[in-house]
């Protein structure tokens, strides 16, 4: 049994998958010694996004069994239901495998399954997946903002600055995020008639 320091790090909820009954203990039994939660573990890729779906886990861990087609099947079905990193987990270094995970959305790997190197592993991806979520959020953030100046600079045939004027006023005095006030712009110009033609 593993012994880490929990007042160190959040408690988490992980996903252990595995085509080996085996290397499932194993990692199980670091990931709880680490003061973790294991929400669910996997062998099938079929049953895999449905656990992944059902229990929100906060990290999922995939280890490379004996089939590495397996493995890549599981990373990417997490990643496609899943809004949580996945760390691959490697008995030896095996780039192929590697070059294949990123392709499919892994955000890390580690070759050994030592406590201290999975648990600073985990910390890293955690803050870089949540740079991840936050820069996604701001590229969405942003797209919003730029389809209800559209929509402005077309209805009040104005120009993109006095547009972006229109959404930063009314967001001031409805004391509301201006990514608010645009989203309503956007959603509610379905409601709206289109443009006199003239």
């Amino acid at each position: 049994m593993f012994v880490n320091d929990a007042a160190e790090h959040q408690h988490l909820r992980v996903l252990i998958a595995n085509q080996r009954s085996d290397r499932l203990d194993y990692v199980t039994s670091v990931v709880v010694g680490l003061g973790h939660e294991v929400v669910a573990r996997s062998i099938e890729v079929d049953e895999v996004a449905s656990v992944t779906q059902r229990e929100h886990p906060d990290v999922a861990l995939v280890g490379l069994g004996d089939n590495s087609e397996h493995a890549l099947e599981l990373i990417g079905e997490i990643v496609r239901q899943a809004a949580c990193p996945v760390i691959a987990l490697l008995e030896t270094d095996d780039h192929v495998f590697v070059g294949e995970a990123a392709k499919r959305g892994v955000f890390a790997y580690i070759t050994d399954t030592n406590p201290e190197q999975l648990q600073d592993s985990i910390d890293i991806v955690l803050r870089r997946f949540a740079e991840f979520q936050n820069l996604e959020g701001a590229f969405g953030r942003r797209a919003v903002i730029e389809r209800a100046k559209g929509i402005l600079m077309e209805r009040h045939d104005t120009n993109e600055g006095q547009a972006f004027e229109m959404l930063r006023a009314h967001s001031r005095s409805a004391n509301r995020k201006l990514v608010d006030i645009a989203s309503a712009v956007v959603d509610g110009r379905a409601l709206l008639p289109g443009p006199e033609k003239q």
